[in-house]
């Protein structure tokens, strides 16, 4: 990824992306695009119309805190992505990174999410690589390829489309995460080969990613078609493993009595015979 241009290609998928109104601008008249024109974001962030241009062109490098702030301002962002431009303006130098291998899973860690028979779980590195996962969440994934990532499962296999309720909801979200983590992330070979496969392979995954959305992953609930149990609806909760940097444990919670719960015990009772942790042990 070119570091260089990524804060102009930012600027400019956001501008796009902001309407006149959200900018403050009640009598913009008629235009053939919805989003801001140039002029306007210089405007109204105090720069000129040429400083701004550079900017999205990738020749000016140094935006000062004031020119961010006002952008930010301007382009409506939120606490996330405001600290992403800042990160892509101004990144940390150190030597490139090598290739590294994904994080080791801990027996204990394994052990715990092993221990909960009623409760899918899963433990992911920063680019959703999926490392371990416990029977139950075999059991609710397993008709799904691609399970070794979940950005990979979600835009590479078309039965994800039937089996996320919510499809585009969960992709734009999947994907908002990855630009949060690529900010940090831009010399690293695993995230360019995945944008890169996914960006090949599917038109959605290309649509999203050059809309720059950036979001934390927090808990939500989840929505899901299961061919052998019907329709689930799933409380996703998101835990940082302190012990493993940029480990995370994602469960899958039904509600105490609901229909999900029941639907979760079938899924079980039908994975009975084939227990035991499946994990993508890369280590």
């Amino acid at each position: 990824m070119d570091t260089n241009k990524m804060l102009g290609e930012f600027l400019r998928a956001r501008r796009e992306a902001t309407t006149p109104a959200q900018a403050g601008l009640m009598n913009a008249g008629q235009r053939r695009t919805p989003g801001l024109r140039r002029e306007e974001v210089a405007m109204m962030a105090n720069v000129s119309t040429d400083y701004y241009i550079r900017l999205e062109q990738g020749r000016e490098r140094h935006p000062s805190d004031r020119v961010l702030g006002a952008l930010a301002r301007v382009l409506n962002l939120g606490p996330e992505a405001t600290a992403h431009m800042h990160e892509l303006a101004h990144p940390v130098l150190q030597p490139r990174r090598a290739a590294r291998r994904p994080e080791r899973v801990s027996l204990d860690l394994r052990r715990l999410i092993d221990s909960w028979p009623d409760t899918p779980a899963l433990i992911c590195d920063d680019l959703m690589t999926v490392l371990a996962s416990n029977p139950l969440a075999d059991a609710l994934y397993g008709e799904l390829s691609h399970r070794d990532n979940l950005l990979r499962m979600i835009f590479l296999d078309p039965a994800a489309r039937d089996f996320y309720t919510d499809w585009d909801k969960s992709a734009r979200g999947k994907v908002a995460h990855l630009r949060l983590v690529a900010g940090s992330h831009l010399d690293d070979p695993r995230l360019t080969e995945l944008v890169g496969e996914l960006s090949l392979k599917s038109p959605e995954f290309r649509k999203m990613w050059a809309r720059h959305d950036v979001a934390n992953k927090v808990g939500e609930i989840k929505r899901m078609r299961h061919p052998k149990v019907g329709e689930l609806e799933l409380t996703c909760e998101i835990f940082s493993v302190n012990s493993s940097g940029g480990l995370q444990l994602i469960t899958l919670l039904a509600e105490p009595g609901s229909s999900t719960e029941e639907g979760l015990k079938l899924l079980g009772s039908l994975a009975a015979p084939v227990r035991g942790s499946r994990v993508a042990d890369r280590t």
